[in-house]
């Protein structure tokens, strides 16, 4: 192998935000890792001891307090700037990786040049034994696609490394140069739909992304107030939902892509409507669409550097399904059968549309 596509040492670099109860077992499991020369905590102005318990119990762990919590976005970027090495185990607070995460993805990025990311799949962390994210594809109404998503380990599809489009940010090994260079994660987002955007762009300038189905990440509850886990479906949630996936769609799709994209995003939209009104956050899902038209300009003026970085369309990129829902929202027969004529629809939709795309 030539030398250039060793990875000779990597950064760690986790994302936190009043995540105390999880930042040790997190910590502990990237430090038993082999490879990791660094690690990094940017903490987005916790309250919650964080900060202590890392000066405490972590000497060896770089600290970077950063003085308002703008999210994960912005914490991940600077966390890749501050790294001192090219490659970073991008980490949020939440993963417990189990001890040869780094070596397989290590090794799932060495002597291939075209792969700029890999990422591990992640379980349940109290039922290891079920799929929670194993990436997927880019459903063209915004969403992800998910691939395996709750479904048991032992059926699960995929086994070794496989090509991937949609990853999810838990944990992933990333070429920095790479992904800075496509300009980062969007700090626009704050939360939600970040990772879709930042896989999609790396997509669509040509890069290869992949996930390495035996390496393991244990995930455990998310950030409260804004992760879904079946206790209620959070206000501020809704909000990001509505405005962040119009502002991916505006800013990365191709204008012909929109234009007959355009009926099944609005089906998915109609629906999406009475989801929130029946979960009591109609006004949050209209706020996010107004504050999506407020920004629009900002988001034309990044939508310009994304169109000259392309190099592949979305017609090979885009899917029109399956899509995916949280089982705690098909818990009813009437749920189910809804649920699957809105992604029959959907999925005829893109089949007569997609061949018109961009």
């Amino acid at each position: 192998m030539d030398a250039s596509q060793r990875i000779e040492a990597i950064s760690a670099v986790v994302c936190n935000f009043n995540g105390a109860e999880y930042l040790k077992e997190c910590l502990d499991s990237i430090l038993a890792q082999d490879g990791i020369d660094q690690v990094i905590v940017v903490d987005n102005a916790s309250e919650d001891g964080s900060v202590d318990l890392v000066r405490k119990s972590f000497p060896t762990v770089e600290l970077i307090e950063r003085e308002v919590n703008d999210g994960p976005c912005g914490a991940r970027n600077e966390g890749m700037r501050r790294a001192r090495h090219r490659w970073v185990l991008a980490v949020d607070n939440d993963a417990v990786l189990r001890p040869d995460v780094v070596p397989k993805l290590r090794q799932a990025l060495e002597g291939h040049p075209e792969r700029a990311v890999a990422q591990p799949r992640s379980v349940v962390y109290d039922r290891p034994d079920q799929v929670h994210y194993d990436g997927g594809g880019f459903h063209y109404v915004g969403l992800l696609s998910l691939r395996n998503f709750y479904r048991p380990l032992a059926e699960a599809e995929g086994h070794g490394v496989v090509p991937a489009d949609a990853l999810i940010g838990i944990c992933l090994l990333l070429d920095r140069e790479r992904v800075l260079g496509v300009g980062g994660y969007d700090e626009h987002f704050f939360y939600l739909a970040e990772d879709f955007d930042l896989a999609l762009r790396l997509r669509q300038s040509g890069m290869q992304l992949v996930s390495v189905e035996d390496a393991i990440v244990l995930h455990k509850g998310g950030t409260q107030g804004l992760s879904f886990r079946g206790g209620g479906y959070p206000r501020r949630r809704a909000y990001l939902h509505s405005r962040n996936r119009w502002h991916l769609m505006a800013k990365c799709y191709a204008w012909r892509t929109l234009f007959v994209a355009f009926p099944g995003i609005l089906v998915y939209e109609l629906v999406w409507s009475l989801f929130a009104l029946l979960q009591g956050h109609l006004g949050a899902h209209l706020a996010g669409k107004w504050a999506f038209f407020k920004e629009l300009p900002q988001t034309l003026r990044g939508r310009r550097e994304v169109q000259a970085k392309r190099r592949v369309r979305d017609r090979e990129l885009l899917v029109g399904g399956p899509l995916t829902f949280s089982p705690s929202l098909l818990g009813s027969a009437p749920a189910r059968l809804c649920a699957g004529a809105l992604d029959s629809l959907l999925r005829a939709w893109w089949w007569l549309a997609r061949p018109l795309a961009g």
